[in-house]
């Protein structure tokens, strides 16, 4: 019986499509009593099956529209349409396939979720090492969790470990956590192996409420009521009410079924489906993947959408976004590059980060060799004939010097997270790496706006400070920090509660909420995950802008789904009206009505026009000039970094001008030129995608920093060589400083409203290439 429940849907599409097609060749080869035969046993078929169909529905207290079909398909019978009744068969039957695939997807998310379960530990006893089974874990055993291992329960850390959060928490950096600190189900241990005592069984732990909170929140949400089901609440009662005034008025029963054969609502079983069904190939089409009409109608009827952070509203991996130098080390180019070259054995997370962004700067990587890792302090090797270090600050750096505190209050006030760098023995540096935000998210806030979402909120559970930073730059309504699985379950209810919403995620961690939502919305660009499972929609493409597209194609959607029913059901009354009164004879009836039905399928499938989109389209063209831009724009990230650096190296006292001489001859040979270059050819290509006015303010950064170039020249040149001032040093601290926030400022623009609209590429998707707080201007 399992068996036939999944299957049942196209058991009776096919057949009713091959009794369709059978009566149509039979019909075209002259063999009018098969294909009447044919087509009648098809409108049997789907007769039997609305019948049964309306008793469930009457079971269940709800209004369908199958009440409708059961008197078109009998009515057909009785006045000889079977032709008729075979369409109306073969549209019942391609309607319940597509819902019965699209309700498939909850057995396939606990599937997921359950596979990624861990089945085993290794729990540490006298003898030494036993791997039993997850089940038989007691609070208080030692448990042995190796690199790359999940942790199968709640537990305590013995010695201080790495894990990576993002099943749990979204975060997509490696969280440090010290001797004694707590560690959940669920999380990676992503350093060397560590030693974990069981604070709670499997059943309790952390990861196992996580497959819990996704099956209730299936199991509470609500069902979707189709369009035409509310439109049968007040048209079958109608038809039967004319259908019997006819008889009784005229004493025949001829009129009666002349007001069903018109009232056969095509539109209503056919028009509306057509739209809706346009409206997913029309998603599909920009990559987004909408698992079924369902989930389409209730897209459009959302109000409010709620974001997690990282991997949505955020890359979700962390990118380098400055390299301070040590005092007395060598340039960042060479520090950068011998440190990626070490990284390249590396399967740390942040080591992608560094050898992506050493490879974006074209620095020339090397194998290294003799490479060991140090257990807790992280990795040594040699690059060359230099020896290098990357790892903690304790282990690299060991005093305390000021260049180091510098280091952690930016990094503390960034957000950041460090790695420190040796080479041959001496402290060079420090890297700053980030999660930026898309370049895209604070647009597609905006778009939301604009197709009538009324409230957007960002639901993280990341820190407060770091959440309502990604808040403020993308222009949400509310930032919620802090929250948990069940946290964020728990807001997407009180959210519910008021108004339909739409909730956006990536990651296990966002399997519930998505789950309990209106509308569930996943990013899978980067593979299927929980959340794809779980969602109702699926982005493929690595753009979030996409999610007000959809929006933008389910409302237009559902309009002209609306109006397919409105305008072939209106037809309807009055050609019922006309057979009622005498005026329409079933036989004109039915012709009558076939030509309703071509008309609200033609209103409908206006669905699949294409209609102006958020996301502007741009020709091959513009790309090709885009991206090539854009190695410019990357090229130029390395004079912008070094304007800070500079600046924190002026003293007013014995003051060498030579590091901010070599910097501006840098910033005039490669950041002025390619300023230059964007405005004669980024700004017409944003204008052209645009519009005049996006341009404006890019223009005028440009500008603003030629500008204080030019003042940063003036002021050198007016210094005499070995006369440097205290007020002299003070202005050029004050102008550097200020050169930095205006293009990183400029980057802002130029991303959210140049870069952005290029398709995803290899130099989009590149690392260190995405916008963000930190990255800079082009």
């Amino acid at each position: 019986m399992t068996w036939w429940r999944g299957r049942s849907p196209a058991v009776f599409f096919v057949a009713s499509a091959a009794l369709l097609a059978g009566g149509a060749l039979a019909a075209l080869s002259g063999r009018e009593e098969l294909s009447g035969a044919l087509w009648v046993a098809a409108t049997v078929l789907g007769l039997a099956l609305s019948v049964l169909w309306t008793v469930r529905s009457v079971a269940e207290r709800r209004a369908t529209v199958d009440v409708i079909a059961v008197l078109a398909l009998a009515g057909a019978l009785w006045v000889g349409e079977e032709f008729a009744g075979a369409m109306v068969t073969l549209m019942l039957a391609s309607g319940r396939l597509l819902e019965a695939r699209a309700a498939a997807r909850a057995d396939r998310e606990l599937r997921l979720l359950v596979e990624r379960t861990p089945r085993t530990a290794r729990r540490r006893t006298g003898a030494g090492v036993d791997r039993i089974p997850v089940e038989e874990v007691s609070p208080g055993d030692v448990l042995v969790v190796g690199t790359g291992e999940v942790v199968p329960v709640d537990g305590r850390l013995l010695a201080a470990g790495t894990f990576d959060e993002s099943a749990l928490t979204g975060e997509p950096m490696p969280v440090e956590r010290p001797n004694g600190d707590d560690v959940r189900s669920g999380v990676v241990n992503a350093g060397p192996p560590v030693d974990v005592v069981a604070t709670s069984s499997a059943s309790e732990s952390t990861y196992a409420n996580v497959v819990r909170l996704v099956e209730q929140a299936q199991a509470t949400s609500a069902p979707f009521v189709r369009t035409a089901d509310r439109f049968a609440v007040l048209f079958v009662p109608l038809t039967l009410a004319l259908a019997g005034a006819a008889w009784a008025l005229a004493g025949s029963p001829l009129r009666a079924v002349a007001v069903l054969v018109v009232a056969t609502p095509c539109p209503l079983l056919l028009a509306a489906p057509v739209a809706i069904m346009s409206g997913l190939s029309r998603a599909s089409r920009i990559g987004v993947v909408v698992k079924g009409g369902a989930a389409l109608e209730a897209l459009a009827a959302g109000e409010v959408v709620l974001f997690d952070k990282t991997g949505t509203l955020t890359h979700g991996r962390p990118e380098l976004t400055a390299v301070v130098v040590a005092p007395g080390a060598p340039p960042a180019a060479e520090v950068l590059r011998l440190a990626a070259s070490l990284d390249q054995v590396s399967p740390h997370p942040l080591a992608s980060a560094l050898v992506g962004a050493a490879r974006t700067r074209g620095l020339d990587l090397v194998l290294p060799t003799a490479v060991h890792e140090v257990h807790g302090y992280g990795l040594e090797g040699r690059v060359g004939t230099t020896v290098v270090r990357l790892g903690k600050a304790r282990w690299i750096v060991g005093d305390d010097p000021a260049w180091l505190r510098q280091v952690r209050r930016r990094a503390a006030l960034d957000g950041c997270l460090t790695v420190f760098v040796a080479v041959d023995g001496a402290p060079a540096g420090a890297f700053l790496l980030d999660d930026p935000v898309r370049a895209d998210a604070p647009r597609m806030v905006s778009a939301l706006r604009e197709v009538g979402i009324r409230r957007t909120v960002l639901l993280s559970g990341d820190r407060a400070d770091i959440a309502e930073t990604v808040g403020r730059i993308v222009g949400v309504d509310a930032v919620l920090a802090d929250r948990d699985p069940a946290d964020k379950l728990a807001a997407i209810r009180d959210e519910s509660a008021t108004a339909r919403t739409i909730m956006v995620g990536d990651g296990v961690n966002d399997a519930p909420a998505l789950a309990a939502a209106g509308v569930g919305v996943a990013l899978a660009a980067r593979g299927a995950t929980a959340s794809s499972e779980a969602a109702d929609v699926v982005l493929t493409v690595d753009r979030v802008d996409a999610v007000a597209d959809a929006i933008l194609i389910a409302r237009r959607s559902r309009r002209v789904a609306l109006e397919a029913v409105v305008v072939g059901m209106g037809l309807s009354l009055v050609a019922m009206v006309a057979a009622a009164a005498g005026l329409l004879p079933p036989a004109a009836g039915a012709v009558l009505q076939e030509g309703i039905d071509v008309l609200a399928i033609g209103i409908a499938l206006r669905a699949l026009l294409p209609t102006p989109l958020h996301s502007v389209p741009m020709s091959a063209e513009d790309v090709a000039t885009a991206r090539r831009l854009r190695e410019g724009h990357d090229v130029a990230i390395a004079a912008v970094e070094q304007v800070r650096a500079v600046a924190d190296g002026l003293h007013t006292h014995a003051c060498d001008l030579a590091p901010v001489r070599a910097l501006l001859d840098r910033l005039e040979a490669e950041l002025l030129p390619h300023e230059r270059d964007d405005e004669a050819e980024l700004m017409p290509l944003v204008a052209r995608a645009l519009g005049g006015s996006a341009t404006t303010t890019m223009r005028r950064t440009h500008a603003e920093i030629e500008h204080q170039v030019s003042r940063l020249r003036r002021l050198l040149d007016g210094i005499e060589p070995g006369s440097v001032a205290p007020e002299d040093v003070t202005e050029l601290r004050r102008l550097l400083y200020g050169l930095y926030a205006v293009c990183r400022l400029h980057n802002s623009q130029e991303e959210e409203g140049a870069f952005a609209l290029v398709p995803a590429g290899p130099l989009v998707t590149a690392p260190a290439r995405r916008g963000g707080r930190h990255r800079a201007p082009g």
